[in-house]
């Protein structure tokens, strides 16, 4: 289990929430259960599937020192956020210096979600990354995400109150005011808002959750709409990541987006992230359905 460290602060709860909710219990050897969040919504957030499914995975490794530092994952059917889902392991190799681990997730009898991770312990080797983005504004000048959506706090109503673990800061973009103004990526600084345990899985699988929220949107970009606009049905289709570097994510880091292409319903986005100091942390590449409203 991730420890905790005694009282939380009311400010800190929805992280410590969080935190919990990544926390899979296992149930039989090789299987372990999840649950969502009491929340109103259609259908479960697809980060959530992914941090859980890594931690399932992570549970497997008996390896002292070996971190996930790549996954693959294809989101199949939409998750039922009314019942619990079950995350089945199946170890594929434990090789002399790599891990490997397949993830299926089920509800109702059928696969939601399916991920292959693996797992290396670091090594000495060449060293080598893209430089970090210039001129970006430090995220304590950046308004929070309830001043950034004050204006629309009518328009997105309870969503708007919704108790949020992650901060997640825009540098240079409205998410909901794109209308005429194409782009060809955006920059968010990202960071859990409050403290976290030194447990390096835990920092991971939490990365891993605030990668999905907002990357797909980047594909909307060029085309100068927003996803709230109504002019597009949106999915996740499948989430790759590569882990570099070690990293905190209870401290700020750059999220740096662009849209790769849109084409036959479908777009693809990448991202790098970046810990605050230039590190080149993690790389992200999503697809996912976008579809005109009313055309199929």
């Amino acid at each position: 289990m991730f420890c905790q460290h005694g009282g939380v602060p009311s400010s800190q709860q929805p992280l410590t929430d969080l935190v919990a909710l990544l926390d899979v219990e296992q149930i039989e050897v090789n299987i372990f259960r999840g649950r969502s969040p009491d929340e109103n919504r259609q259908r479960v957030f697809g980060g959530q599937v992914a941090g859980q499914a890594l931690v399932a995975a992570a549970r497997t490794i008996d390896q002292v020192g070996r971190d996930v530092h790549s996954l693959h994952a294809y989101f199949l059917r939409p998750g039922d956020p009314t019942v619990p889902i079950l995350y089945e392991v199946d170890r594929l190799r434990d090789g002399k210096s790599f891990s490997t681990r397949r993830v299926i997730a089920i509800q109702h009898g059928k696969v939601i979600f399916n991920l292959q991770a693996s797992f290396h312990a670091p090594e000495a080797g060449l060293d080598h990354q893209l430089t970090m983005p210039t001129g970006v504004p430090d995220p304590e000048s950046l308004p929070d995400f309830k001043t950034r959506m004050a204006p629309y706090k009518e328009q997105l109503g309870e969503w708007y109150d919704r108790p949020r673990p992650i901060d997640i800061r825009y540098v240079d973009t409205d998410p909901l005011s794109r209308e005429g103004n194409p782009r060809r990526g955006q920059q968010v600084w990202m960071r859990a808002d409050g403290k976290l345990p030194d447990d390096h899985v835990l920092h991971t699988c939490i990365v891993t959750y605030a990668s999905d929220m907002t990357l797909l949107d980047t594909a909307l970009l060029p085309h100068g709409i927003g996803w709230t606009d109504g002019k597009v049905q949106m999915a996740s289709l499948d989430h790759a990541m590569w882990f570099h570097r070690p990293f905190r994510a209870d401290e700020w880091m750059l999220y740096d987006q662009t849209s790769l292409s849109t084409s036959s319903a479908r777009g693809l986005a990448g991202g790098a992230i970046y810990s605050r100091d230039g590190s080149l942390v993690v790389s992200v590449v999503q697809e996912g359905l976008i579809r005109l409203v009313g055309k199929r």
